[in-house]
């Protein structure tokens, strides 16, 4: 069964702006599905019409076979939602936050109790759930925010740039929280400006850009589309001059470092051989960038790394 299914989805605004284009998607149940696009592509857009913030122009959405527009209230119980911006009441204690967002599902109040500390002792906020949302760091919030979305036990859950401001720690264990759920069966959509964390997590991806999809394959697929990679390489003894590494573009670094840029079709065990020939060795090697992110340029055309946040925690 597909966990969202999207035919022809369009939205125009008042202004005029076409945000969407006819959009066709699908999200098998039990994915971890990554929705990626660069400011202005119409991600925003399309989250909203799922989660029924915003109005479609045209076009049909149904989660897990349920027509979001006839059956609204049985596809939005399918539903669980972190948004991006921190949208808790501060001055309400954690525990009351999970309770009442139950309620709203019909959950009754002993019920909703046991759930909401299963939530927070999901997200290791137990031990803080008497405290008022006000008092929690912005990592914290992010984590109240998904033991929110979770409490009325969703088969699908969107996260909208879960991990933005969250240091690499706390990211880190998300990341491990995340995957287990998926695990157990929900379905997660992810959309996300840290390009290396969709890698990470995601088995399938889609790509939007101007209001059309450009891409939507399986993760894997679409990183070997890569025609290039570009490795740095730490050398063991110190370089004065590049080392003669024929048919392959490379630079110097430092004295250490060697950057070197691999085509397909070609072997990097080849720049191993020409190094040892050289006498030089290499103690340690990594991609200079993530591979993703490399696509994804490509993709959507951009040359500058101001339309899109790739990772670097801005």
């Amino acid at each position: 069964m597909q966990a969202l299914s999207i035919r022809q989805l369009t939205k125009v605004y008042s202004n005029g702006v076409e945000a969407l284009k006819g959009v066709d998607l699908d999200v098998r149940e039990g994915d971890f599905f990554a929705l990626l696009g660069p400011n202005g592509a119409g991600k925003t857009t399309l989250i909203g019409i799922v989660t029924s913030l915003v109005n479609k122009t045209a076009g049909e959405v149904r989660i897990f076979g349920l027509d979001l527009e006839r059956e609204q209230a049985a596809a939005k119980a399918c539903l669980g939602v972190v948004p991006q911006e921190i949208n808790l009441n501060h001055f309400d204690r954690l525990d009351n936050i999970l309770v009442n967002q139950a309620g709203f599902y019909g959950i009754t109040a002993r019920e909703a109790r046991k759930r909401a500390q299963e939530s927070l002792e999901q997200m290791q906020l137990w031990d803080r759930r008497e405290e008022i949302a006000r008092n929690l760091s912005g990592g914290m919030k992010r984590r109240l925010m998904i033991a929110r979305a979770l409490v009325h036990r969703p088969r699908l859950l969107i996260l909208d740039e879960p991990t933005a401001g969250v240091d690499i720690e706390i990211r880190r264990s998300m990341w491990g929280f995340l995957t287990d759920i998926n695990a157990a069966g929900t379905t997660i959509i992810l959309t996300t400006h840290y390009l290396e964390e969709a890698e990470s997590l995601c088995r399938h991806v889609a790509i939007i850009d101007q209001g059309l999809i450009v891409e939507h394959d399986q993760m894997a697929t679409v990183i070997r589309k890569l025609h290039r990679e570009i490795f740095i390489l730490n050398t063991i003894e110190p370089l004065n001059d590049l080392p003669p590494l024929d048919g392959f573009r490379a630079e110097l670094l430092s004295e250490h470092e060697l950057q070197v840029e691999v085509t397909a079709g070609q072997d990097l065990n080849a720049v191993f051989g020409l190094l040892s020939a050289a006498d030089v060795h290499v103690s340690s090697m990594r991609n200079k960038s993530n591979r993703l992110e490399e696509v994804f340029f490509r993709l959507t055309d951009r040359t500058s790394e101001q339309e899109f946040e790739v990772g670097r925690g801005r």
